[in-house]
């Protein structure tokens, strides 16, 4: 995970609890200044470009010729089963590994030549929040700050206008290790934005948090976009993938399975879902499955679900077979989950 990667100078200094004496001089001078970076950049520059990228340790290979874009201004999520390459993919893209082969460009900079220059554009949220948890969540943030060179003379108000977007503002002084779970993602988040980046990548943001603090996040997460700022997400909740991002990119074994937004890939791969319990266990299941149009049938007990390819008129077929030797309780027709094409494109086995 970027947090916790001995090679990432930023990330290691930024979010490692044991800084070892290293004084914010040496690490600042590791740091490209904000000045020295463009503000804006050309919408025609994508934020992320991957082009036949590869990345191998010994004989296991985590990324096989893998080639995506990701736009500016869009919230784009990265999914897969573990093992699948999203860390892999992750950390090459933020310059804490080099890939074997392939080209990575980063707002228009070479992952390669320019990885300094990446890192000043890059904001991160890693799995592990990381924070200095006997610090207050001010000087959290003063910290960081310093450590991208933000200006004394801004500092202080920018600090406060972050606190205030996280709704922190009235526990600034509190020692982070008082907080809870979604308070500290929320301040983890909102380091990730103190240096006003192009680019914020989230792993697992709402990981660990209640239900509140998760749609808190989610508004936040929302608000970037309207700010022209590009997020790539790496999540296992899929109703947060579909709530939250404008294209979704699955990958498995190395290799990119799917790509397309949330709505277009579930009428791709789902079609329709029609649900059925009845009264016994019906015996028209294997007259069910050979209909036209019909993907799967799962049968348990008296429950039915079959899916399909949106071929319509399946329903009243589904129907007047079943009604021949059985009666029904409830019928139900929707959309399939996420989740459900996310198995249906990696697999049910369990990863490790």
């Amino acid at each position: 995970m970027i947090g916790s990667s001995e090679k990432g100078c930023i990330f290691r200094s930024t979010h490692d609890e044991n800084i070892k004496g290293e004084s914010k001089v040496l690490i600042q001078e590791r740091i490209a200044t904000a000045d020295q970076l463009p503000v804006t950049l050309p919408k025609a520059t994508a934020a992320i470009a991957l082009r036949d990228l590869c990345k191998s340790f010994g004989k296991f290979v985590a990324i096989d010729h893998l080639s995506l874009t990701v736009g500016q201004g869009e919230i784009f999520g990265l999914l897969g089963p573990n093992g699948s390459g999203k860390t892999t993919t992750i950390n090459m893209i933020s310059g804490l590994s080099l890939p074997d082969s392939g080209e990575i460009t980063v707002m228009g900079y070479d992952i390669r030549r320019q990885a300094r220059q990446v890192r000043q554009l890059l904001g991160a949220v890693p799995q592990e929040t990381a924070l200095y948890e006997e610090l207050s969540a001010e000087i959290n943030l003063d910290f960081h700050a310093d450590l991208f060179n933000i200006p004394r003379k801004e500092k202080k108000e920018r600090i406060t206008r972050i606190l205030e977007l996280v709704q922190l503002l009235d526990r600034k002084d509190s020692r982070v290790g008082t907080f809870s779970g979604g308070m500290k993602r929320r301040l983890a988040l909102g380091r990730a934005l103190l240096h006003n980046p192009q680019l914020i990548y989230l792993d697992e943001p709402t990981l660990g948090v209640d239900v509140q603090a998760r749609r808190a996040i989610w508004d936040y997460i929302l608000s970037l976009r309207e700010q022209g700022k590009t997020v790539l997400i790496t999540t296992n909740y899929l109703e947060e993938a579909q709530a939250l991002c404008d294209r979704l990119a699955i990958i498995d074994h190395g290799k990119l399975i799917a790509l397309d937004t949330p709505q277009h890939l579930k009428h791709l791969y789902g079609g329709q879902v029609i649900e059925l319990e009845t009264i016994t266990p019906t015996a028209s299941v294997s007259q069910i499955r050979v209909l036209p149009g019909v993907k799967n049938v799962i049968q348990e007990n008296n429950r039915l679900k079959v899916t399909t390819e949106g071929t319509d008129g399946l329903v009243p077929q589904i129907i007047n077979l079943i009604s021949q030797d059985s009666e029904f309780c409830d019928i139900a027709v929707r959309e399939p989950h996420l989740d459900e094409i996310f198995l249906h494109l990696t697999g049910t086995a369990l990863r490790d």
